[in-house]
């Protein structure tokens, strides 16, 4: 078959021509234009392959160079179908190109839902920033058009993770020479129903990206806009309200400059009038005092004893750990092969393989690096570095977001006795008795996982008991078990994680990234203001058994927060207990770098530990309608919604979507309810169904301000009084044991008390 050659800049392909062939690139380059962005096909790909499943292209196609390319006609399925019978070479390639096409577009994805949640957060800051200055200066704030119809994104129509790794097996599977591809090849109907079900997923992926797109674009609009009310123009007449020389117009003209740079040239805006605003504005400001430029060039003068400071971290690294010369040497090598990679989240082979051979040496180095720094008298600023953010090499980190690191590094302080750890004073509070190791994947515990390896006689009984009682044993244990998994699922990119701290995952300022104790605390707080209870047990009072009896109390236990050395975008419930004492802390970690808005993925994760703890606490019976709790009467909401009456239809519709979208997974199902139960019905915004409304209310009620405030909506009207008779008795019982005790001449526990005030939603 006869090539065609296409010259550099010819376009191939606009979104909404018809779907009539493939074409087979054996030379050159072609950009892919999807809503958002674009990427790159090479030799061996097809074009319009992932577009199988359409009539029309969605995509649109651009020859980068001169690009020679092989056509083969598309008329029906059953032609395609023949064709890839005939040629199963030919099949190969179209596969290969497929696959390897959606995990780029499902990599996209996941960045793209980053930048949603960074521009909501963006967004809210800096009109929250808006309002404080006017409220500083008493001026009336006003509010841009449309801003308050924008809601934090919640990514409920993400492409699911694990398509990646499906796709990236598959695309390895028949890139191999093993009998595993062939077999397939010669598998009559694989091949044409492998690339139906990965253009669907591909047309899913897109869609998402679209909608992604669209609501980056609504953002935008808050910022510029056709009327003018936009933060924009807020800011700037602001500025130009408090003058110059005021002490907060420098800080206002530097959030004034980001908004530029980040809009400026948005395709989603009317470039030309946004630029003669922008030009207008400029054109306004006097000339600045050399002032600017003094304090500039004292920041490069900073900036360049930093970077001096860490010429050769790597070097400091591996010498502070004593690491062996050998294994060192190999890891300078791989570390110098992935920083010079053209594109570190490469699917290819070798990528693949060097992130592996990366991170096996990541973890043996950080653990050289721990028991080193135990004992050191003090720790050179590379290394703190390396154990707080995986920081490795300044070339990878790139010199402003060094400056950054060594600023964060050198005033780090151990926040523990707040609940909030670093993974290095999470290892040290285990190696000190502070805190036990976490569960495995097994759900074992250190002492059960040394119980196992007894009883395989794997150690001895006297080993035994010097495993139990040996600090770094279970430091190790947590340093194996807990911190490879866990610094992956918080990364978010499971394909293409990498554990060195690079460039290019910030996807935004890392200082406004950088979870602080302040932040999580603040998190925290959110969530009990709306859900009071969310970290109450139900407890004996033990310190006042002789009096209180058999008597209950709630205590809370706010879960341990560990801050992974990475950058990422999830956050991970992994226990909800500790061991398995119930009154004991969880654990729940983040990226130390957290890239998404922290308070809605602390939403998420306090819903996922209310599904555990009650789970935990009902054990087998924790679906079990008659044994009433939380889990069990979502259950069977779930399971039996199709018969519910009290569900109007477009509510059953409405449910079968979202099961679908959640894999029909109930625990998954509840944790999104949980999410619009903090992050709307609390705030006023109903969004949920009755019975569903029911639940949370009942088993996650509202404080009694917010409840008072919530009583005068009639949705909630009938629950809440429900829920008062309940209170109310409880109420009297605790009344009718004060005075029992009073009369008794026994001083009231202040347990009692405080139970009194948790029954009533006063703490």
């Amino acid at each position: 078959m006869a090539g065609i050659t296409l010259e550099k800049g010819k376009r191939i392909y606009d979104s909404g021509q018809p779907m009539t062939a493939f074409h087979l690139m054996t030379k050159g380059k072609v950009q892919v234009e999807y809503p958002g962005g674009t990427y790159q096909l090479g030799k061996g790909d097809v074009i319009g392959v992932c577009e199988l499943c359409s009539e029309v292209h969605f995509l649109g196609y651009t020859a980068l160079e001169e690009t020679v390319i092989l056509t083969y006609p598309f008329n029906s399925m059953d032609a395609l179908d023949e064709l890839l019978q005939k040629h199963p070479d030919v099949a190969r390639l179209f596969l290969i190109s497929l696959f390897r096409q959606i995990s780029t577009l499902l990599v996209l994805s996941y960045k793209s839902e980053m930048n949603c949640t960074s521009f909501h957060q963006a967004l809210m800051e800096d009109y929250a920033k808006y309002s404080a200055l006017c409220s500083r200066y008493h001026i009336q704030p006003q509010v841009p058009d449309g801003l308050e119809e924008i809601a934090a994104h919640l990514g409920e129509d993400s492409a699911d993770m694990w398509l990646n790794s499906y796709y990236l097996g598959l695309q390895h599977i028949y890139s191999g020479t093993g009998v595993d591809s062939k077999s397939f090849m010669l598998e009559p109907g694989i091949s044409l129903g492998m690339l139906r079900k990965g253009s669907l997923d591909f047309r899913r992926t897109f869609t998402v990206l679209e909608e992604q797109m669209i609501y980056r674009s609504n953002i935008a609009g808050r910022y510029f806009n056709s009327s003018g009310n936009d933060l924009f123009e807020l800011f700037t007449s602001l500025y130009n309200r408090l003058g110059q020389n005021n002490e907060d117009s420098d800080a206002l003209i530097g959030d004034i400059d980001r908004i530029i740079k980040q809009f400026e040239n948005d395709p989603s805006l009317n470039r030309t009038r946004v630029s003669s605003r922008i030009s207008a504005f400029r054109n306004s400001l006097s000339p600045r005092s050399s002032s600017g430029q003094g304090a500039g060039s004292e920041d490069s003068g900073t900036s360049a004893a930093i970077m001096k400071e860490l010429t050769g971290s790597l070097d400091t690294i591996l010498g502070f750990a004593n690491f062996d010369a050998e294994k060192g040497d190999t890891f300078r090598e791989h570390v110098n092969a992935y920083r010079d990679l053209e594109d570190r989240t490469s699917t290819e082979d070798f990528a693949v393989r060097l992130r592996r051979q990366i991170t096996e040496e990541f973890y043996a180095l950080y653990t050289s690096t721990f028991k080193i720094a135990v004992n050191a008298p003090s720790i050179p600023v590379p290394v703190k570095m390396f154990l707080y953010f995986g920081y490795v090499d300044e070339n990878l980190a790139g010199t402003e977001n060094c400056v950054t690191l060594h600023n964060l590094a050198g005033g780090m302080d151990n926040q523990s006795s707040l609940g909030v750890y670093t993974l290095y004073h999470w290892l040290l509070a285990i190696l000190n008795g502070e805190k036990n190791p976490s569960r495995n994947e097994f759900d074992e515990d250190y002492t059960d996982y040394l119980h196992k390896q007894k009883a395989g006689h794997h150690i001895t009984a006297a080993q035994f008991t010097e495993l139990e009682k040996d600090p770094m044993s279970k430091v190790a244990f947590e340093m194996q078990n807990m911190f490879p998994q866990v610094n992956k699922m918080t990364c978010g990119r499971v394909t293409t994680f990498c554990p060195l701290f690079s460039s290019d995952n910030v996807l935004k300022d890392l200082k406004t990234a950088f979870v602080t104790t302040t932040q999580v605390h603040r998190a925290f707080e959110k969530i009990k203001s709306i859900d009071y209870s969310a970290f109450y047990r139900e407890s004996m009072d033990l310190e006042h058994a002789e009096i209180m009896g058999k008597e209950t109390i709630h205590l809370e236990y706010l879960p341990d927060i560990i801050l992974m050395p990475n950058i990422g975008i999830r956050g991970v419930m992994w226990q909800e207990i500790e061991g398995k004492k119930r009154n004991s802390p969880g654990r729940m970690f983040f990226s130390i770098f957290h890239m998404e808005d922290l308070s809605t993925t602390m939403v998420r994760l306090t819903g996922e530990f209310r599904w555990e703890m009650c789970k935990r606490i009902q054990s087998s019976r924790w679906n079990d309608v008659s044994e009433r709790s939380l889990t069990s009467e979502y259950f069977d909401y779930i399971q039996f919604y199709r018969k519910n009456q009290e569900l109007s239809g477009e509510a059953k519709e409405r449910i079968r979507n979202s099961l679908q979208r959640a894999k029909n997974s109930f625990k998954e199902m509840f944790v999104r309810d949980y999410i619009i139960w903090i992050l709307f019905e609390g705030a006023g915004s109903p969004r949920l169904n009755k019975v569903a409304r029911r639940i949370l209310l009942t088993y996650c009620p509202f404080p009694a301000e917010l409840a008072a405030a919530m009583e005068q909506n009639p949705i909630y009207t009938e629950i809440m009084s429900r829920q008062k008779v309940l209170r109310g008795q409880r109420l009297h019982h605790l009344n009718t044991l004060k005075t029992k005790l009073r009369n008794s001449g026994t001083p009231v526990p202040e347990t009692l008390d405080a139970e009194f005030a948790f029954i009533q939603g006063k703490v």
